[in-house]
């Protein structure tokens, strides 16, 4: 079954260039532009060491069961009032489109995400690797607390946005200029979320290789119950070019590939929906976004991940995000690039960011 929705508050989130690439300052040439992620990865020799690995813990214990063969039935009046919460007002007609209800036991719309990112070999990647983990669990936890009682219609669900495949700034044995976590690092970020009822995402940085490539190698994660992906354009060197020489772009046909491969996992493994995340921050990291698919079984998050003033980043997202609508929106948040890069004090605040129309479903903190 499917109905008519006007989408138009999904669209407020702001742009930005990348951070520090190798040392360089990447300066955004559009006004409205903000600086995206963070640095490229740097192998430490820990990583080195554990790289290519694929020793795996046993992770039952952070893996919620799942019931096959069960029946659900979707509360169609219930997800449609929280489509209108996140909508908040918007009346720009430009979100309006026939979508199918996800399948039940999906996370969205029905809570926000608020996400942690980064990598457990670096601090300067995210503020998931940054601190020891019980301080960075208890800095979600209040992040949590705030969301909450800034939007109480709005549940939140915590997760860990964790990069499991880093761009790098050599070309390393295969040439591919990419470097893949080893399956213990991803089991130590499921053993964290565990602790905080948190879920995961593994993102994935292609740089020279590609989606067809490395998201099937990360299969047995991604068919678990609590494991989600994200997919970050700004690394996808399509024109040969290192990663953070210029910014990198995904096809709708790249991401339909990685939402494909999540649908069919679902339906294999009678899980709930996935989430897939798609970072952007300029206009032609995403190209013929028409041509994205969203279904019961995907729920696809376009996620403004640019840092810079509140001004640029909404323009950005005003931009990128809400003139190219596909389905949620997401909205990045620096802890150190939206502060002392810019001259600002603090951070942009939960009610700052529920001002946009519409509202994003995701937040991700770096």
């Amino acid at each position: 079954m499917q109905r008519k929705y006007t989408l138009e508050a999904l669209q407020n989130i702001g742009v930005s260039m990348k951070n520090k690439v190798f040392g360089l300052a990447l300066i955004a040439t559009v006004p409205v532009l903000a600086t995206s992620c963070g640095q490229l990865y740097s192998e430490s020799k820990a990583a080195k060491v554990e790289a290519g690995k694929e020793t795996s813990k046993n992770i039952d214990s952070v893996v919620a069961p799942v019931k096959k063969d069960s029946v659900a039935i979707v509360d169609t009046a219930a997800y449609e009032a929280k489509w209108k919460h996140l909508l908040n007002g918007d009346s720009s007609k430009r979100w309006q489109f026939n979508a199918p209800f996800a399948n039940a036991g999906a996370i969205l719309p029905y809570k926000r995400v608020i996400a942690y990112y980064g990598n457990l070999y670096s601090k300067n990647m995210g503020i998931l690797g940054e601190y020891p983990e019980q301080e960075m669990l208890d800095k979600l936890n209040k992040e949590k607390a705030k969301w909450e009682a800034a939007d109480p219609a709005m549940p939140v669900q915590p997760a860990l946005h964790y990069i499991a495949v880093t761009a790098q700034g050599s070309a390393g044995k295969d040439g591919k200029y990419r470097l893949r976590m080893p399956f213990a690092q991803i089991d130590k970020v499921l053993a964290m979320a565990a602790k905080a009822d948190a879920i995961v995402f593994l993102d994935v940085q292609v740089a020279f290789s590609d989606l067809k490539t490395e998201i099937p190698l990360l299969e047995k994660y991604l068919a678990m119950p609590n494991v989600h992906l994200g997919i970050d354009p700004e690394f996808s060197m399509k024109t040969g070019k290192k990663p953070g020489s210029v910014i990198g772009t995904f096809d709708a046909a790249d991401i339909n590939f990685a939402a494909d491969y999540l649908q069919s996992l679902v339906k294999k493994n009678n899980l709930p929906p996935k989430i897939l995340v798609v970072h952007r921050f300029t206009q032609a990291m995403v190209t013929n976004y028409k041509q994205i698919k969203v279904s019961p079984e995907v729920q696809v998050v376009m996620h403004m991940d640019g840092w810079g003033e509140p001004a640029r980043k909404i323009g950005t997202y005003q931009h990128f995000i809400h003139a190219e609508p596909v389905q949620f929106t997401g909205f990045k948040i620096f802890y150190k690039n939206d502060t002392k890069r810019v001259n600002r004090a603090q951070e942009m605040q939960p009610a700052d960011v529920l001002k946009l129309k519409p509202q994003p479903a995701y937040i991700q903190y770096q």
